[in-house]
């Protein structure tokens, strides 16, 4: 009995000093920064952090392995590029060399780029709406939105009519069968305005995918993804580096934004590139605990967190402001799923994602047949928006593509949305599988020649869409020399189909009619 008496106070004992030690782990980074409180710091961030003491520091891990990756070159987390970000103005100087130039105005005024739609029914639209529905802001929850928004959008019943709905809910109901939205649809800019400037209410994280994205409510209830910035614009992908680990780049998902617009496909949601303040516009609006509790200051002292993710969420890849600023790509949303359902098909000429293993494509030569008498590539024109897809990603240098999404509601006869384009890379892919398939629309193969003369390079047209994004500059020149060099594999590979299989089997001609054409019941051609 005296020996187990013994054992219960060296147990108690050991106990005692455990929660000694802890106590002293949490009190000294406290007692250091008041140690500290007489010296003069340059460099700090502003205004919030010193009060994160009151509120509870993250977790106590983050104290003793933390590491700034903000100022170093090769970090995917480095900051740099907001140096470079050019003062307003020699912004404007930018906007007004490459304006004078009028190249978009001038592409879009080509004739390939004036097709109209056809007439559409409701069974064409996403959304049958009647224009005397009224929407009256009172209703709403959150009476700040009413008080801030503009008194002159509303009609003497205190009523806002439908075309004085916010941006974000004009784009939803633009939404047909053919298209995101359409060509000159003004709403577009100013939900891209909206992105940029709209005050953020709420963030939390993303659930599912591998890495971390936020979701941004703003005062307007629109919501959009944010990816935050976690490479530096120069950073180049090494050729030996798996596609499935490669990081995502805020900057690809606004450039594919720009290219889908040029190439006509109107396939990608509005994207814009913002500068958000990690601790006013993420930390203090968020209701996200597990977002918040990955909060820190690095020895930098600059802001960073890290959430939570399937990878790269740890301190090791934390996120760091300069000091607490950080750029990032905002995707408006589409509508809610309760809404509007999406269907999500697997991309029959997805890569492996294994590190020793060949995709089914890549080694059965007999597989491209085999997907042409499979629904629903064995009817309509869902191959051709296929083709769509693959050019465009290769012109983006996106291998990643394992899923695309199309809208429930119109069936098979509709197009892809091009979703997830943050895998963009400047490293050179091939086209594989394109030599085997051989088929694209006229309209692509027409708009991919115009792209490739000198009066409409392609490099040069995304230049001057790029430069009216506030981040600006959005892709340094060897990216986009690098979509000029795609641009002629494509068109070097569709000219070996061409002089193999025949213009006409090679060219579906997409051109007589209206784009309704487009959706005919047809199962695609055989040799």
């Amino acid at each position: 009995m005296i020996l187990l008496r013994k054992f219960r106070v060296l147990i108690l004992m050991v106990f005692l000093i455990a929660c000694s030690m802890h106590i002293m782990i949490d009190l000294l980074p406290k007692l250091e920064r008041h140690g500290n409180s007489g010296c003069s710091c340059s460099h700090t961030p502003s205004e919030e952090p010193q009060s994160w003491g009151k509120q509870g520091w993250p977790n106590k891990h983050t104290l003793r392995i933390l590491q700034d990756f903000s100022n170093e070159p090769s970090s995917n987390v480095s900051s740099h590029s907001l140096e470079r970000i050019p003062a307003a103005g020699d912004k404007t100087q930018a906007f007004r060399r490459l304006e004078h130039q009028g190249l978009l105005l001038a592409l879009y005024d080509h004739p390939l780029y004036k097709r109209a739609l056809p007439p559409l029914t409701d069974e064409d639209t996403l959304f049958n709406v009647n224009t005397d529905i009224r929407f009256d802001p009172k209703a709403a929850e959150d009476q700040a939105w009413n008080a801030e928004s503009n008194r002159d959008e509303f009609n003497p019943t205190g009523e806002l009519t439908a075309d004085s709905y916010p941006n974000w809910l004009r784009f939803h109901i633009g939404i047909n069968r053919y298209e995101l939205y359409s060509r000159h649809n003004p709403v577009i800019d100013a939900l891209l305005k909206d992105l940029v400037t709209q005050r953020i209410t709420s963030v939390a994280m993303k659930s599912g995918g591998t890495q971390l994205k936020l979701i941004m409510t703003f005062q307007n209830y629109g919501q959009a993804l944010f990816k935050p910035m976690k490479q530096t614009r120069e950073q180049e992908t090494p050729p030996d580096f798996f596609y499935f680990s490669d990081f995502e780049r805020h900057n690809a998902e606004i450039a594919a934004f720009h290219l889908d617009r040029i190439l006509d496909f109107r396939r990608v949601p509005p994207v814009a590139g913002r500068l958000v303040n990690m601790t006013k516009e993420i930390k203090d609006v968020t209701r996200d605990k597990k977002l918040w509790r990955t909060f820190f200051i690095s020895p930098a002292n600059n802001v960073c967190f890290y959430g939570e993710c399937s990878y790269y969420c740890s301190t090791e890849h934390a996120l760091c402001g300069k000091p607490d600023q950080i750029e990032g790509s905002l995707a408006a949303f589409l509508p809610d799923l309760a809404l509007a359902k999406r269907k999500t098909w697997r991309n029959p000429w997805r890569r492996s994602y294994h590190k020793r293993k060949k995709a089914e494509w890549e080694v059965d030569p007999d597989y491209c047949e085999e997907v042409k008498q499979t629904p629903p590539y064995d009817s309509g024109t869902r191959l051709l928006d296929i083709m769509d897809m693959t050019i465009f990603d290769f012109l983006m240098g996106n291998m990643d593509r394992h899923h695309y999404e199309t809208f429930e509601k119109f069936g098979n006869e509709t197009f892809i949305i091009h979703l997830d384009n943050g895998r963009g890379s400047p490293a050179l892919t091939s086209l594989p599988w394109l030599h085997s398939f051989c088929r694209v629309r006229k309209t692509t193969h027409l708009r991919l020649q115009l792209l490739a003369k000198e009066e409409y390079k392609l490099s040069m047209l995304m230049a001057e869409s790029l430069v009216r994004d506030r981040l600006s500059p959005i892709l340094i020149q060897p990216h986009l020399d690098a979509m000029d060099r795609r641009l002629r594999q494509v068109l070097n590979v569709l000219s070996e189909c061409i002089e193999k299989e025949g213009y006409s089997y090679v060219v579906e001609d997409d051109l007589p009619g209206d784009r309704g054409t487009d959706h005919i019941h047809k199962g695609p051609r055989r040799r």
